[in-house]
């Protein structure tokens, strides 16, 4: 089995085959760029265990300063030019990207672009939920097409423990309800599984989803980051999940519904849904990973598990042309090897980015 290969941060990405109107540029495996994931800020409200915990991300840590950060004409024009490298979805993450001033701003300008073929993008956003109930109307008129949620417990002693807020779980399912109900369906819900601190939630979570229309999907614990003391003892694989869930609820598997859909999908046999499984740690599916990351500085990222990033806002701010903007995407794409999770037990990274930072 061949390693990945790591290009050193100041390496220039070589340059990629022109392409077609509305054609993907394709990676070193043939993988097509398709998905773009924008994060928009490296703040969040909360303090999750796995993702942000206090001890490192305390009252003194330093986040990006405003200036830092891209602007929204910024995001939009990478956003443009991904279209045109064959990118159809768009999600905006953080941190908590609620938490980006007049985020809906900037899902209106994202819902205005359009793919070569005249089509405008999925426009999706990740949150926490803490701030959706407020937001969810202005996202939906802006051109929000879908929510996700991050939830990780309906015990509010655990879901505190393990997101280290304070907020009531009533506060993200009032977040869900009132996303569905300006048209921000079907919800995703994500819940982070980790063994002896929330394991327990995995029924209480599909009984209470299922009927709703909304899709629970169950993501295994991952070693992203440096700072979350990831275990492989703390993981509880999919297969698992499914196995706790069936003896109470009998499932059967649905077919992808589209290359590099992350989630392994299950339909209760009696309609009453389907649940997710994402399960990188146990069936990792780098194969069909179609998926870039853009932080919130603009640093271009082809890995959720990548040790550097490849610098946009340098160009952005010099001055530099659409053609020059869309080589350097386009390089950085065609140059990618990436398969960590393929190959987790042989690619150690001494520093990978903070999943707080690059969004999930």
């Amino acid at each position: 089995m061949s390693r990945v290969i790591f290009h050193d941060p100041q390496d220039q990405p070589r340059p990629a085959a022109p392409l077609a109107a509305g054609e993907a540029v394709r990676d070193t495996f043939g993988r097509p760029l398709r998905d773009l994931r924008i994060s928009v800020t490296d703040r969040c409200n909360f303090r999750c265990t796995y993702c942000m915990p206090r001890e490192v991300f305390g009252a003194d840590h330093a986040f990006l300063p405003q200036s830092a950060l891209l602007t929204f004409e910024e995001i939009t024009r990478v956003a443009s030019i991904a279209l045109s490298q064959g990118v159809r979805k768009i999600r905006l993450t953080g941190g908590e990207p609620l938490l980006r001033k007049q985020i809906e701003v900037l899902v209106q300008m994202l819902a205005q672009l359009r793919t070569p073929d005249g089509l405008p993008p999925e426009l999706t956003l990740t949150t926490n939920g803490t701030l959706l109930a407020r937001k969810a109307e202005a996202l939906a008129k802006a051109g929000l097409t879908r929510v996700t949620v991050s939830l990780d417990a309906l015990d509010d002693a655990i879901f505190e423990r393990m997101s280290d807020s304070g907020v009531a779980v009533a506060t993200v399912l009032q977040g869900i309800q009132v996303a569905a109900q300006v048209g921000l369906a079907p919800v995703k819900v994500n819940m982070v599984v980790r063994r002896g601190m929330n394991d327990q939630q995995i029924l209480p979570m599909a009984r209470h989803f299922r009927g709703t229309g909304h899709v629970l999907r169950f993501i295994e614990y991952m070693d992203v980051g440096n700072t979350n003391g990831w275990r492989m003892d703390e993981v509880v694989t999919g297969a698992q999940i499914i196995q706790q869930i069936i003896q109470e609820f009998p499932l059967q598997p649905l077919q992808a519904q589209y290359r590099g859909e992350v989630a392994n999908r299950w339909a209760y046999t009696d309609g009453a849904g389907e649940i997710g499984l994402i399960t990188s740690v146990s069936q990792p599916f780098c194969g069909d990973c179609t998926r870039m990351r853009l932080s919130p500085e603009g640093r271009l990222f082809t890995c959720l598990f990548a040790d550097h990033g490849h610098d946009l806002r340098a160009l952005l701010r010099s001055g530099a042309t659409d053609d020059a903007l869309r080589d350097r995407l386009a390089g950085v794409w065609s140059s990618r090897s990436d398969r960590y999770s393929e190959i987790r037990g042989e690619a150690h990274r001494d520093h990978k980015i903070e999943m707080s930072y690059i969004g999930g």
